[in-house]
């Protein structure tokens, strides 16, 4: 078991650090959908249509990719005060072309930097909780910035876009610029300038974490599991409703972001179910096995809405599942490539919400099309699949586990 950081750093600093790295990390979630918020403004501006337009949304989630395996490099080797500041900064400048540019071109590039930018708050979030808090605490800590995180993804659009009608939205897109300047100086004074002690080069450290079959296998059964949030709540949940169920636009798309609002809770109940039960693993198939669960009555059953808006909700409470398993990745190895571990889970689990993507659309075009209910019927039944081979994954790895003694860092 990896020592406690936080005895070397004072309590108060501590907090005030994960303040810091949590807001950042609400700050990019804001910053994320803004665009959805602001369609209408940019789209005038630049006079572009709206193939441009997704091109300009879409090209973050490149620049988000992207950017896993170097930061979190550089965040076991140079700490996270220099990256963290200069990634806010960053964030900063990639908004930079909304207020400025005349030519559609800069926009998409400054929208690229801020997805270049955002991938430091969640992947900072882990290495200060890992730096400022004891090895127990980091489940727990994580959870309640993923909950703030999601708070400002889910109620963040509200105010702005408040904002954008009163004052304007190049106003508002000004007050961001201003406030991410202000946080990069408050993390540049707040955040430590704590580095990784490792003696191995990088190429040996990307090695030993993708070499280890734990780490691997952990996130890959994880990524099996993304489908509910990653496959139905972001894009075929509203056409599922509507036509298999054939509920009303309105209700169609709002039923399924209760699985966001899910989520909220589910960061923190279940790291703490997990903390009670002494079972990390145990808890991440538990949580698989509701969602397969829900999943399969939802297919097979006609639930009403108010039965459907409960069952996201467990739904989104289980997605929280994706906590547990990077953080169980990240006991695998040494505490050095923690980062980096962290990091590379987060990119592969990540990296399956575009299979899922592609594969729903793959079946349901196979099966006639969005706008026959069987199709979309057989396409949402990737997910329940998905699930069952993820959680089944689980289940042998923790028979693995139980039968091996060669954990880097076993939990209790």
């Amino acid at each position: 078991m990896n020592s406690s950081p936080s005895n070397s750093i004072p309590r108060t600093v501590a907090w005030a650090v994960w303040i810091i790295a949590s807001i950042f990390y609400a700050y990019q979630w804001i910053l994320r959908v803004m665009p959805n918020i602001m369609i209408t403004d940019i789209m005038q501006q630049f006079d572009i249509d709206a193939a441009t337009f997704g091109q300009f949304s879409g090209v973050y989630y490149i620049g988000y990719s992207l950017m896993h395996l170097p930061l979190g490099i550089m965040l076991d080797r140079y700490g996270p005060r220099k990256v963290m500041t200069a990634c806010v900064l960053l964030t900063v400048v990639g908004l930079m072309p909304l207020l400025f540019a005349d030519h559609w071109l800069y926009p998409i590039a400054g929208r690229f930097c801020i997805g270049l930018g955002s991938t430091a708050a969640i992947l900072g979030v882990f290495k200060i909780i890992r730096m400022t808090f004891s090895e127990t605490q980091f489940p727990r800590m994580l959870s309640l910035s993923v909950t703030i995180g999601l708070i400002g993804a889910i109620y963040g659009g509200g105010p702005v876009s408040y904002m954008r009608e009163v004052f304007g939205y190049q106003t508002v897109v000004q007050g961001f610029a201003i406030a991410g300047i202000a946080l990069a100086a408050i993390t540049y004074w707040i955040v430590p300038d704590v580095k990784s002690s490792s003696q191995g080069t990088v190429i040996s450290d990307i090695k030993e974490v993708l070499g280890n079959k734990r780490v691997i296998f952990s996130c890959v059964f994880a990524g099996f599991m993304v489908g509910p949030l990653e496959g139905f709540a972001d894009v075929w949940g509203t056409a599922f409703l509507r036509q298999v169920y054939g509920f009303e636009g309105s209700l169609a798309a709002s039923i399924p972001s209760m699985i966001y609002f899910g989520m909220c809770f589910g960061a923190p109940l279940l790291s703490f179910i997990a903390d009670k039960v002494r079972s990390y693993m145990g808890t991440i198939i538990g949580a698989g096995a509701v969602m397969t669960s829900s999943f399969s009555i939802l297919l097979f059953w006609h639930l009403t809405s108010g039965v459907l808006s409960m069952s996201f909700v467990l739904v989104g409470i289980c997605c929280a599942y994706q906590i547990l398993a990077i953080y169980k990745s990240s006991t695998y190895v040494r505490e050095q490539v923690a980062g980096l571990t962290t990091a590379v889970a987060n990119m592969i689990i990540m990296s399956f919400g575009y299979a899922f993507h592609a594969i729903i659309g793959a079946v349901i075009n196979a099966m006639g099309g969005p706008n026959v209910s069987e199709a979309i019927v057989y396409g949402v039944a990737v997910v329940p699949a998905g699930l069952c081979v993820g959680t089944a994954g689980f289940v042998l790895l923790n028979v693995w586990e139980k039968g091996s003694v060669n954990i880097i860092r076993p939990l209790a």
